[in-house]
């Protein structure tokens, strides 16, 4: 009972301070905008999604309805694939500024198709975009520190220090107790806005709960620094506007400093080839295949699909399957660079998780993109989905070109949908 009048107490004589009214309304006033601006971006997304699924599949009807045959059917045919927001993407929208979240496909060689937008792809600064996320991790310390550097020196330059001490049964449940107040007052500001973007994104509890336990533990781990930076001898000696500079220089080297030279380090630890790599092997392959014989295409693919060498005569100059033939060779020719750069990519991936123990900023920036699955991972996973889907077009339209079968719009409606190996 006397825990919450002392709370009580206290916060009855912070809130008398108008500056700190005005502070937690700019928090919220930052919070709001950024949960806005989070779900909005998400709600484009799933827009454009959902406009670009019905376009494909009106298109794609249009195209075969004047093919004759499934080889021209295959090639003329585009296939919409895309990476659905989850429900807590408008919180984090993480490495969806970074990596492509739609692509359209054909059946040509996929690996030069993925990566054609990511040959010149700019990585997004160590800071990122102004969501949820960036306000948690990287302008959150400054309001903790904001509010909390002159715990004690605001006391002492306004004379009252010694007789708070004095009448205090215990001090240091004074300064705890003040801590606690703006910070949970803090705390309250950040994340009303944020739960109701929740609740309007029909977020689940479990991921909506484990994103508010992450913003509680950064606001914790700044708090109880900034309690016990003030509470030694040296910081006691102070005056607010030196404790403030000292604060200032942990949140600028933890929040800046580290990230930025990670960046660098990892870069330079991983060495990886880029998306531009990977296509122009891929289309050197399928370019100098026109001018090979066709044994070379056919002795290269069968390595691989060894099912089909007694459908390798060729009736014409031209056969379909002979060309999608070397569109899969140039794919095979690719595809050790493209396994290179993908785990590559996740190697950084796991050295960036490990150094961010050292920066809590992007620790939390870490967590909270994973936990709305706009991380590294959910990217490469879309990638993974993009080749499945592309390899279940190519068991599809395989055994109708190597036959010969006759052309048949029935047929093509059974074509593979993307749905089925999107994720959600």
């Amino acid at each position: 009972m006397k825990f919450f009048s002392n709370i009580t107490r206290e916060a009855r004589f912070l809130f008398k301070q108008k500056y700190l009214v005005g502070i937690l309304t700019a928090v919220f006033a930052l919070s709001l905008f950024s949960v806005w601006s989070g779900l909005s971006e998400m709600q484009t997304q799933s827009s454009t999604i959902e406009r670009l699924k019905e376009k494909d599949r009106v298109d794609r009807e249009n195209v075969l309805a004047k093919q004759s045959g499934y080889g021209s059917a295959a090639y003329y045919a585009f296939h919409l694939t895309y990476s659905e927001p989850s429900n807590l993407a408008f919180a984090a929208i993480g490495q969806r500024d970074v990596f492509p979240w739609k692509h359209r496909i054909r059946m040509l060689a996929i690996e030069g198709q993925i990566y054609e937008t990511d040959a010149d792809n700019p990585e997004l600064s160590f800071l990122g975009r102004f969501d949820f996320a960036f306000l948690v991790s990287v302008l959150l310390p400054l309001f903790v520190i904001l509010l909390l550097h002159d715990l004690r020196s605001s006391e002492r330059e306004a004379g009252r220090y010694d007789l708070l001490i004095t009448t205090a049964v215990k001090q240091k449940y004074l300064w705890l107790t003040r801590a606690f107040v703006l910070s949970a007052s803090l705390a309250l500001v950040l994340l009303v806005p944020f739960v109701i973007g929740a609740v309007i994104s029909n977020a689940s509890f479990v991921g909506t709960s484990l994103i508010v336990l992450v913003v509680f533990a950064h606001i914790v781990f700044w708090t109880l620094l900034i309690v016990w930076y003030t509470s030694n001898k040296m910081a006691l000696k102070q005056n607010s506007t030196q404790v403030a500079s000292a604060l200032l220089s942990v949140w600028l080297m933890v929040s800046v400093l580290i990230p930025a030279t990670t960046d660098v380090a990892i870069d330079k630890m991983v060495t990886s080839p880029n998306g531009g790599d990977i296509l122009l092997v891929q289309r050197e392959a399928v370019n100098d295949a026109w001018d090979l014989p066709d044994s070379v295409t056919w002795d290269a693919f069968l390595a691989t699909h060894p099912q089909w060498k007694n459908y390798t005569d060729m009736g014409l100059t031209f056969e379909w399957k002979w060309y999608y033939a070397f569109q899969q060779v140039g794919d095979q020719k690719a595809s050790e660079l493209s396994e290179k750069y993908r785990q590559a990519t996740l190697e950084k991936d796991t050295l960036a998780s490990r150094l961010a123990l050292l920066s809590p900023p992007m620790l939390t920036q870490r967590l909270m993109s994973s936990l709305a699955e706009t991380d590294t991972q959910a990217a490469m996973q879309y990638e993974q989905n993009i080749r499945a889907y592309h390899n279940s077009l190519r068991h599809f339209y395989y055994p109708l070109m190597f036959t010969r079968a006759e052309f048949s719009l029935d047929k093509m409606s059974e074509l593979p949908d993307f749905s089925q190996f999107s994720k959600k």
